[in-house]
């Protein structure tokens, strides 16, 4: 990590929606996992915000992607706007939405184990498989 907590902001394609929030940490993550690849032709980046905020939230389309999760994106552009887990503060944004990305570092990726062999990131970070990420992450059963 570059630091502590920072305040992005960013906004989609067309200008349609605008984002703000505090980053946890100035990490950017990967996800490889089949769900990610298929809603952005290839690694989903983001970066975890919390305090987020959006302007033109009349123009954000949600998208219940799984039982605990929602994907938001532009319904004028298509833009990726986000990953939300349902029930939790803070939005996984996507950091092609940011205005200044020079702070940030790549640090992690997940479900590795679906990435497909095609291609492979040079940056050293930490990994974690499906069943590493779902037992860490994963919301207990009710």
């Amino acid at each position: 990590m570059l630091g502590g907590k920072q305040m992005l902001a960013g906004a989609c394609l067309c200008g349609a929606v605008k984002v703000s929030g505090e980053a946890k940490a100035a990490d950017v993550a990967a996800c490889h996992c089949d769900t990610c690849r298929r809603w952005s032709s290839g690694p989903y980046m983001e970066v975890t915000c919390e305090q987020v905020q959006f302007d033109g939230e009349e123009n954000v389309r949600r998208f219940r992607s799984s039982e605990w999760a929602e994907r938001g994106f532009c319904k004028e552009c298509g833009t990726n706007l986000f990953y939300h887990i349902i029930g939790a503060d803070d939005y996984q944004l996507s950091v092609g939405l940011l205005d200044d990305q020079s702070k940030l570092q790549f640090a992690l990726q997940v479900f590795t184990d679906s990435k497909p062999a095609f291609y492979e990131f040079a940056n050293k970070t930490e990994m974690m498989t499906g069943a590493e990420v779902a037992a860490k992450f994963a919301p207990p059963p009710e």
